[in-house]
């Protein structure tokens, strides 16, 4: 077993808005679909990382209570929490330093409700 985590998905109510939250976020492009009725937004993935997606459907409600993902910052995190607020997201915790050995984390709540976290070394 190379990773304990092997998919998330992210709960959105505004998919649209979600997406460009995202997007604009990370620098990246979200391939939408659905899937069994569910809209899903799927970030970057290959055979060697872990990946998840956005979702909106029935059964998926928006949390800053439950459980915690770290999304990878890169090189720096500080690069990602730069672009949370003009993406209209909210900063809880700034870049901390967790440790040298363990590298630093940030805290945000995206568009949709989510409490979420980012990582890097540096």
């Amino acid at each position: 077993m190379q990773n304990i985590i092997s998919w998330f998905e992210i709960p959105a109510v505004n998919f649209e808005r979600a997406v460009n939250f995202y997007q604009t976020l990370l620098s990246i492009e979200i391939v939408q679909q659905e899937v069994l009725g569910t809209r899903m937004g799927f970030f970057p993935s290959n055979d060697n990382i872990v990946s998840g997606a956005l979702v909106q459907g029935d059964d998926y409600s928006p949390a800053s209570d439950g459980v915690l993902v770290y999304l990878n910052g890169g090189q720096d995190l500080q690069t990602i929490m730069d672009r949370v607020e003009n993406a209209k997201g909210k900063i809880l915790v700034p870049k901390t330093l967790i440790s040298e050995e363990m590298g630093y984390f940030g805290i945000f709540i995206d568009t949709e409700g989510n409490k979420m976290a980012v990582h890097s070394k540096k």
